[in-house]
């Protein structure tokens, strides 16, 4: 008599077997059928999304990563957010936050301005324009955080005119609050801009890691978040990555 569990090991493999199969068929069906169709955006992976039937199909342009979905013979492309109604998760953003992240490691720190609240234990990195409305409106949100570290690199380039702003942040005896005066306060900074500053370098910096609007923030886990969070959120955010890498 043929052994049941060797027999269901069996069984089970020759399913998994079918199953990849299948999902490379269909990988391959909707690659040839869409790849001319993407105006220079390169297909990186093709997966089945979480609802049946529809396709995920992640895609790496000049500006970063983007996902759209399609029926499993490419007849019909969709582009926008896949929510999850249940548990109201907007799951094309949480796939597009592990899709964009970085190595926070490779961050040139010592070009941000550091602001330390606290004991400082929650570390973020945040790409902002002093004279971006969304940032401003953030700042905001930042200053009921508590127990944080906050590296700011000087993006100028909702108002590039006025640049000078930023470089005179860098060019104070303390940067932190000539930061916070601008971006919270509205207040601009007085100090001279002749020493030498990262803004330069922070520009092409953030062009690289496909920084397109501000505020984008970096969690230590190298996790992209697009836009001003609340309070709370954020919080919560920084809260699951404490441990991950000590300030």
């Amino acid at each position: 008599m043929k052994n049941p569990f060797r027999v269901a090991v069996l069984l089970a493999a020759w399913c998994m077997t079918l199953s990849t199969s299948a999902a490379d068929d269909g990988a391959a069906t909707i690659r040839k059928a869409i790849a001319n169709k993407l105006g220079g955006a390169r297909i990186e992976a093709i997966q089945p999304s979480p609802m049946p039937g529809l396709w995920e199909v992640q895609l790496r342009g000049s500006d970063g990563p983007h996902i759209i979905y399609t029926d499993a013979q490419a007849h019909y492309i969709l582009s926008g957010s896949l929510y999850d109604a249940r548990a109201d998760r907007n799951l094309t953003e949480e796939r597009l936050q592990k899709l964009s992240a970085i190595n926070f490691n490779e961050l040139p720190l010592d070009d941000a301005v550091k602001v330390k609240r606290g004991n400082g234990r929650r570390v973020l990195a945040m790409f902002s324009d002093p004279h971006c409305p969304a940032c401003q409106r953030f700042e905001q949100e930042l200053a009921q955080i508590d127990d944080v570290t906050i590296y700011v690199f000087m993006y100028p380039v909702i108002r590039p005119e006025l640049a000078d702003h930023s470089r005179a942040v860098w060019c104070s005896p303390d940067r932190a609050k000539a930061w916070l005066d601008l971006a919270l306060r509205k207040q601009t900074p007085t100090a001279p801009t002749s020493c030498d500053t990262p803004i330069e370098k922070t520009l092409l910096l953030g062009r690289k890691l496909g920084v397109n609007s501000t505020p984008t923030l970096f969690l230590v886990t190298g996790e992209r978040l697009r836009g001003g969070l609340p309070a709370d959120r954020l919080a919560a955010a920084l809260d699951e990555t404490a441990g991950v890498r000590k300030n």
